[in-house]
């Protein structure tokens, strides 16, 4: 069975930018999924420290009421892998998933981090590159003229385990 995560959609990250057009590709492979009876998994992450914009007693770890309404399960972690001391393995297990499909934020920590260790757990994992999205940009690593997106997608479709795809790609496959 194939399962959506959907990581870090939370007003601390969308409040970052103008995230509008990935939300709506993340809407869309949402609705996809709703529509096959697939499970939609929301990944949240909670900060300890207050400054943090995903406090885990603030109003930024919130998921971003734009998508609020569709997950069928949430898990909470504290680290970019949604799998690292969370029930995710768990519940993916009890569900029968054997195929992931990765959307959400930030692009090259949370969805990298657990589309490796996704794969890592056995998993066959799909990547929505462009349904995925970032706070950070070049300057953020001084690295002028870098696609965060396009560099995280180009690094896993190399490595010939995880798929990744754009969401038009998507549409076609599945």
């Amino acid at each position: 069975m194939r399962a959506l995560l959907v990581i870090d959609v939370q007003n601390g990250i969308v409040e970052f930018g103008d995230f509008n057009e990935e939300i709506s590709l993340m809407e869309k492979v949402i609705q996809d999924f709703k529509e096959n009876d697939e499970p939609v998994i929301f990944i949240r992450h909670l900060d300890d420290e207050k400054e943090s914009p995903l406090y885990k007693k603030g109003d930024g770890s919130e998921l971003h009421n734009s998508l609020s309404q569709y997950p069928d399960h949430v898990i909470e972690k504290q680290t970019p892998s949604a799998f690292f001391k969370t029930e995710l393995s768990s519940l993916l297990e009890e569900l029968e998933v054997d195929h992931l499909f990765i959307t959400g934020f930030n692009t090259e920590f949370c969805c990298q981090f657990t589309a490796i260790a996704a794969y890592d757990r056995g998993f066959k994992v799909t990547f929505i590159e462009d349904a995925t999205g970032t706070v950070n940009n070049d300057e953020t690593y001084e690295m002028k003229g870098l696609d965060i997106r396009d560099f995280v997608g180009t690094v896993l479709h190399w490595s010939d385990v995880i798929e990744v795809l754009d969401f038009e790609e998507y549409e076609d496959e599945y």
